[in-house]
């Protein structure tokens, strides 16, 4: 029996169901203490409402060997397309988010997407 398979074998015993991830990364803020208390107890929970969310997940950022990267904190979210989560973000769930981000964080965190 045969116990690994090569990648191409591994891509056709797989369905791919397109979605997109909406990543949100911040660099050290001002107070990593107090960032990282508001994030869990305000900011996370308010990203959980957003329209079309199908799952997120948020937390420290780490370098490869485990101590401090150039990015502090990440979020990431999984919407069914690149437009829903920009729908998502111009919602007034994502308005709220937005307006938010000065009570914890001191610059504008980096968006991007990750469509796969």
């Amino acid at each position: 029996m045969r116990l690994s398979l090569n990648l191409t074998e591994r891509q056709t015993c797989q369905e791919e169901i397109p979605v997109t991830e909406l990543i949100v990364l911040y660099r050290m803020p001002n107070d990593p203490e107090r960032f990282e208390k508001y994030y869990r107890e305000v900011h996370g929970p308010i990203t959980s409402k957003l329209p079309g969310l199908k799952g997120y997940k948020y937390g420290p950022a780490r370098a490869l060997d485990g101590g401090p990267g150039e990015f502090f904190w990440y979020w990431s979210g999984t919407f069914e397309s690149r437009q829903a989560a920009l729908d998502a973000m111009a919602s007034p769930e994502g308005l709220a988010g937005a307006a938010d981000v000065p009570n914890y964080y001191h610059d504008d965190p980096l968006f991007m997407f990750f469509e796969k």
